[in-house]
């Protein structure tokens, strides 16, 4: 269904009430959707309501003007949609991009959390020596669509055991289709090159917190969690075996059981 918020109008995915009362709100990455969660939503919909939506920009949602979508915009979206749909504070879940946004709802808005869970993000800027290949690949997109950068893109959101899985192909390709839909993309590309650190931050987050990183992730590998995890009062890591940036779909059932193992 689509949610009218913030000025825009937002892709959501809203599984109704679960039986334990509680709500979990999932925030995929950049270049996905809410696929990203199905797995972990399927796994948990029987017990928590389950609230998912695509950024603006992405997935479903609405296009938008601007050059860059900002993180800062993305995270206002957020807010408004938990205000709009959550009776009272949500586990958080963000993935990547997700996770720049959680991270900031948590540091400013800690009233609407009562658990988060950081998987494959950062707290820092973009480094410095990704910025001009992401900006080329942006550039590219912006001109000839996203489909020709597809060989590029994927060894960055996926790791290398299923990317040289025979048994996996078709998950493989599944994934890069989803990944390089919207022509449009760019703009939330732009948003997340810019993005800004929130390193700062993260010693006024108080909220229960799980960060999670696929011991294959090549675009925010391991050290980067463990900075969150000791920038973070009580935060504890959860290392994902054979998986990359994009751990829930490539290994859905060691994410599922460590989700469910925190929030139990």
């Amino acid at each position: 269904m689509n949610i009218e918020v913030n000025g825009t109008s937002l892709e959501v995915l809203d599984t109704g009430p679960g039986s334990s009362g509680e709500t979990i709100a999932f925030s995929h990455g950049l270049l996905w959707d809410t696929s990203l969660f199905a797995p972990q939503i399927a796994a948990l919909r029987s017990r928590y309501r389950c609230i998912a939506w695509d950024h603006r920009g992405q997935g479903k949602s609405a296009s938008d003007h601007r050059n860059c979508i900002g993180i800062e915009l993305v995270t206002q979206d957020a807010i408004a949609l938990l205000e709009h749909l959550a009776p009272g504070p949500v586990h958080f879940v963000g993935l990547s991009m997700g996770g720049f946004v959680a991270m900031r709802i948590a540091s400013r808005r800690p009233e609407l959390l009562r658990t988060l869970c950081l998987i494959e993000t950062s707290a820092d800027p973009e480094p410095i020596e990704n910025v001009g290949r992401y900006r080329m690949l942006a550039n590219v997109v912006r001109m000839l669509g996203p489909r020709v950068v597809g060989s590029r893109v994927t060894p960055i959101m996926l790791g290398r055991t299923i990317l040289t899985d025979p048994n996996r192909r078709a998950d493989l390709a599944t994934f890069t289709t989803t990944m390089t839909q919207r022509r449009d993309i760019w703009r939330a590309v732009n948003g997340v090159i810019d993005r800004a650190g929130v390193a700062s931050e993260l010693g006024r987050i108080n909220t229960p917190t799980l960060v999670m990183v696929g011991d294959e992730d090549v675009a925010t590998p391991r050290p980067k969690s463990e900075l969150l995890v000791s920038g973070i009062r009580g935060a504890r890591l959860e290392v994902i075996p054979h998986a990359g940036h994009s751990s829930t779909v490539e290994e859905p059932a060691r994410v599922t059981s460590a989700l469910q193992r925190f929030l139990g």
